[in-house]
């Protein structure tokens, strides 16, 4: 797939995805307040299920989202052999401030891709 395309598709993601911040920005602060995790990620998916994390959304509700999301954190991705324990340490050094910006695994047509977007 040539660059513009993927470029476009996450344009698109980001676009989708803008009314549902407030919500995915709110589990991520109770994620780091309530010391849970240093590192949450979201689940974003439109498959019927996803075993990681807890579902905040589901596009499978009438006139919901496009999109599910799940909450979840490194920890259980690493648990869960999404993220193999040899690579949780370079993960962390690439995490962005959790304050600033979310962090996504997106699963899609385009595959299981790990994005970063602003709050």
């Amino acid at each position: 797939m040539n660059k513009e395309f993927i470029h476009a598709k996450i344009e698109r993601l980001e676009t989708e995805l803008k009314p549902y911040l407030p919500i995915i920005s709110k589990a991520a602060d109770t994620i780091l307040d309530q010391d849970v995790s240093s590192y949450p990620i979201f689940i974003i998916h439109q498959m019927d299920a996803v075993d990681i994390g807890i579902a905040l959304l589901s596009h499978e509700a009438k006139d919901g989202p496009e999109w599910s999301v799940h909450a979840s954190t490194l920890e259980e991705l690493a648990t869960k052999k999404v993220i193999e324990m040899n690579k949780v340490d370079n993960f962390r050094e690439v995490y962005k401030d959790p304050r600033e910006n979310l962090c996504l695994f997106v699963l899609s047509d385009l595959g299981a891709n790990f994005m970063f977007i602003s709050r």
